[in-house]
């Protein structure tokens, strides 16, 4: 017979203020609206609350939240699978975290538009690339005349 084990109450070194890695995975969405330049939007587990949410932010990521708000988006229910069934996307839950004042985010550009080319470099882009073609169809001096299609 197993007996349950109990926890002392209290133990050396506080651990009510160690910090453990958590349960949950937020992820950072880009607003599909404009928002205010104040405020963050996380697509979060349904498990989590907003209070689990400002806790995370502001002890890990040391960012200050002013305030949190959350919606449950229903997931679509139009797609259907070969057997003619709906198949339900799962729900997820958006929170919209607001910073403390002061505070301001804009969603990185992860990917910046290349710059225009020029003039001419267009043309010199289109040579390197012949030249490579070029050298690609050069018989190889090692095959001794056996034609690229009759493989050895």
């Amino acid at each position: 017979m197993a007996r349950n084990v109990l926890y002392p109450l209290y133990q050396l070194g506080n651990p009510q203020l160690r910090v453990f890695r958590t349960n949950f995975f937020i992820q950072l969405v880009r607003p599909g609206t404009a928002q205010p330049e104040d405020t963050v939007q996380f697509r979060i587990p349904m498990e989590m609350t907003r209070v689990d949410l400002r806790n995370y932010l502001e002890r890990i990521y040391s960012v200050p939240v002013a305030a949190v708000r959350t919606r449950v988006q229903h997931g679509s229910n139009r797609k259907r699978d070969h057997r003619n069934v709906r198949v339900k996307k799962p729900d997820c839950k958006v929170a919209y975290v607001q910073l403390a004042h002061g505070q301001t985010f804009t969603f990185p550009d992860l990917f910046p538009e290349k710059p225009s080319p020029k003039d001419g470099s267009t043309e010199d882009d289109l040579q390197a690339v012949m030249e490579e073609q070029r050298q690609r169809q050069r018989q190889d001096p090692r095959r001794g005349g056996v034609p690229q299609w009759f493989g050895l």
